[in-house]
């Protein structure tokens, strides 16, 4: 099982990367430079994100198990979440403000839906996807109102930033939506079905182009000058996922559930590190540095931690 976690987690990473590249050479013939890579970032926020939500809960299917299995998942996702917000504060609290908010960020927030989703469903079919999916609306909800404020915090984007906009966010307003139409059954008629489809599927190749720009205008030699990037990396694939994986244990979770579960909570820093780091005027070669070594590092990590999971 080892093995094959390995061999699994290993392919989503090169998938990821491969498309990262084509808007790495898209970027270096001036295709798709850094600058229109990042007025695409609103396409992503505003109407990608809000569609992959809604389509999420649109796909599940309504009954007593389901309810049960969706809150019971939530819940797994808000302490995911939780956690990480109070452990990352306390290791990069002495760090420089305009680094520390990058740090902070790839430390809390995973690639839930970008290498979370297909790696659970390799693993655990459809209920796998179906627990995930529970553990992607906690992300949204976590990333959009306490990511954003963290990105933002002594920023000069904080002085226009209230709590009005906090909270009604694409992410906030889209599990508003999605929400009620799962808990009401609706069954939406292909002709909505089918467009919203097409948009949500651009999810992860638009942000791994847009993420390859900001790699082809990084400097990897000042990578091994900022020690912090180790940091978040251990923080976020081993320290976070060992406590969680005690945690869950010792609340009864155990099974399918648990497996489900460990995939996002051990997955490296999310691609929205460099996005959210774009979108607020943050250090994009740097959100763009700690993002592709954690990845590269999760190679290891993520299959011993599911493997982990499934043993105990």
């Amino acid at each position: 099982m080892f093995v094959q976690n390995m061999l699994l987690a290993g392919e989503q990473v090169i998938i990821l990367y491969l498309i990262a590249a084509v808007g790495f050479v898209a970027d270096k013939v001036g295709f798709f430079p850094e600058k229109t890579a990042k007025k695409c970032t609103d396409l992503l926020f505003y109407i990608v994100t809000p569609a992959v939500i809604i389509e999420s809960f649109l796909n599940l299917e309504y009954n007593k198990d389901t309810i049960k299995g969706l809150f019971l998942a939530l819940g797994c996702g808000f302490v995911i979440h939780g956690l990480a917000v109070i452990i990352a504060p306390l290791i990069f609290r002495k760090a420089p403000k305009d680094r520390s908010a990058i740090f902070k960020y790839a430390s809390c927030y995973g690639n839930c839906g970008y290498m979370g989703l297909p790696l659970a469903s390799a693993l655990f079919g459809t209920e796998g996807v179906f627990y995930c999916s529970a553990i992607v609306i906690a992300f949204q909800i976590f990333s959009f109102t306490h990511g954003i404020y963290v990105i933002t915090k002594d920023s000069e984007e904080k002085q226009k930033f209230n709590l009005k906009k906090l909270i009604l966010n694409p992410g906030i307003i889209s599990v508003a939506i999605g929400m009620p139409l799962f808990l009401l059954s609706v069954d939406a008629p292909n002709v909505i079905m089918a467009p919203l489809g097409y948009v949500a599927s651009l999810n992860s190749p638009l942000a791994m182009l847009i993420f390859g720009t900001y790699i082809a205008n990084t400097s990897f030699k000042s990578i091994f000058k900022e020690w912090r990037i180790a940091g978040v990396a251990v923080i976020k694939l081993i320290v976070t996922p060992i406590i969680l994986l005690l945690l869950f244990k010792l609340l009864g979770i155990s099974g399918v559930l648990l497996g489900a579960v460990m995939v996002p909570a051990s997955a490296p820093s999310a691609t929205n590190t460099s996005l959210f780091a774009a979108k607020y005027g943050r250090d994009t070669g740097l959100a763009s540095q700690t993002v592709a070594v954690v990845s590269f590092i999760s190679i290891i990590t993520m299959p011993i931690m599911i493997a982990v999971s499934q043993m105990a």
